[in-house]
């Protein structure tokens, strides 16, 4: 795997974790009673984005030392993942 493929899996990774991260400890501003004129009551109150980019980092981090870890051993490979033949033997043309 190259610094290249080793980055787009890290992008990947950390927009996943980051979509994940996103809808906790959300309150609208309807739960804190304080609704701001203009927006809709279901808006967040505090998003706290700059703790949630924190936290998908650290988890992204955690999760794509084991997947690159992994991948960089060759214990798995592209040829793993061709479940239905369909790449052949690699020779094309």
């Amino acid at each position: 795997m190259s610094i290249v493929s080793a980055l787009v899996l890290f992008a990947v990774i950390w927009f996943l974790c980051l979509f994940i991260v996103l809808p906790m400890r959300i309150r609208s501003q309807r739960e804190t009673g304080d609704v701001e004129r203009g927006t809709p009551p279901s808006a967040p109150a505090n998003p706290m984005l700059p703790d949630k980019i924190k936290w998908a980092t650290i988890a992204a981090v955690l999760v794509w030392i084991p997947v690159a870890a992994l991948i960089w051993s060759g214990w798995i490979s592209v040829s793993d993942l061709d479940m239905f033949g369909r790449w052949g033997d690699g020779q094309y043309g």
